[in-house]
């Protein structure tokens, strides 16, 4: 049995092979900000936990209904769609993108507490089709150090780590020094619930060790 990840975050491939699956990584092609738009004008504001599930929804749909990958193959098994937003106070963030928002955010919270919101949206396509699909969020919160000076800023910002992920900082890398606290699971910090992904799957009476490589 596979599970196909439609997505090419580094991070969720490793948290996936770290228990024992190896995924066939299918990026999605999604357009993150114009279903977020599209959204947002037919329904009005979206809270961080509806953004991140609408975006991981659209991830896994987009792979499914391909119903191929690009060599003809058949995506036969479980496809697998995520999405993290870091929410501070009240307001969500994803990826920095450039090192001077990078900074301005870190800035910005030293000494204070945010939310990871994590999506997940999984896709039964067993057997060459859809066969059902269910999704859950998962939360984690941390607090970071009060004490982080501007030069520790300016050096992992310099580093290009934050640049890339939900929030500009990681819990598995170079920021970890940085995090007092958190409470949640930290695999939803990191990249997906892994507790989640059990979870999901077992809705669909198959264990995640069924998954194994």
């Amino acid at each position: 049995m596979r599970l196909y990840l439609a997505s090419t975050s580094p991070a969720r491939l490793a948290l996936l092979r770290q228990i024992g699956i190896e995924p066939v990584v299918v990026p999605s092609e999604v357009d993150e900000d114009a279903v977020v738009d599209d959204a947002v004008a037919a329904n009005g504001p979206l809270t961080t936990d509806a953004m991140v599930q609408l975006l991981a929804r659209a991830k896994a749909e987009a792979v499914a209904a391909a119903g191929t990958l690009s060599d003809g193959s058949p995506i036969d098994g479980f496809v697998l769609g995520g999405d993290s937003a870091f929410e501070l106070g009240g307001v969500a963030y994803g990826k920095p993108h450039q090192p001077a928002v990078a900074r301005e955010r870190w800035l910005a919270q030293r000494g204070r507490t945010g939310v990871l919101h994590s999506g997940h949206w999984l896709i039964d396509h067993r057997g060459g089709a859809p066969r059902g699909a269910a999704g859950r969020t998962d939360h984690a919160e941390l607090t970071f150090a009060d004490d982080i000076t501007e030069s520790e800023i300016d050096a992992y910002v310099a580093s290009g780590e934050p640049l890339l992920v939900a929030g500009a900082f990681t819990i598995d890398g170079l920021a970890a020094p940085f995090i007092r606290t958190i409470t949640g699971a930290p695999s939803a910090v990191i990249g997906m619930s892994l507790p989640v992904v059990r979870d999901l799957l077992r809705d669909f009476g198959v264990e995640w060790t069924d998954l194994w490589h």
